[in-house]
């Protein structure tokens, strides 16, 4: 596995900055690729295998202005896979930020605190 996963966005796929030894792990911008479960596969196999051996403390931030419904189960797969490090006695959290006035955004974020079992810290921007 690489320390990192760098991938600069596009009009319809995310910035994606996963950097073990910057201890960054990001993913921001609008996710409606034409083929979500293609983009977001080596995202969830980097994050599966970071959590093999991850850093002490371990931050997942989502900035994302916009995903549509196909990016949906991806990111859950996404955050799955971090919510999988708490099992190694590591620190994980995840951070939703949304824009203020957003409501859509905040509430995917609420979701997302009732579906998983790790933190995840709704941070308005």
């Amino acid at each position: 596995m690489s320390d990192s996963l760098i991938q600069e966005g596009t009009e319809e796929t995310p910035d994606v900055q996963f950097d073990r030894t910057a201890n960054v792990f990001k993913i921001s911008g609008r996710s409606y690729p034409e083929n979500a479960m293609e983009f977001y596969a080596p995202l969830i196999s980097w994050m599966e295998s970071y959590g093999e051996n991850p850093n002490p403390v371990t931050n997942l931030v989502v900035d994302l202005e916009y995903f549509n419904s196909g990016s949906v189960k991806q990111v859950f797969k996404l955050l799955y896979a971090v919510e999988d490090i708490l099992e190694t006695g590591k620190e994980a959290k995840i951070t939703w930020c949304y824009k203020k006035g957003d409501e859509l955004m905040l509430q995917k974020g609420v979701e997302f605190q009732k579906f998983l079992d790790i933190p995840v810290v709704l941070q308005e921007g």
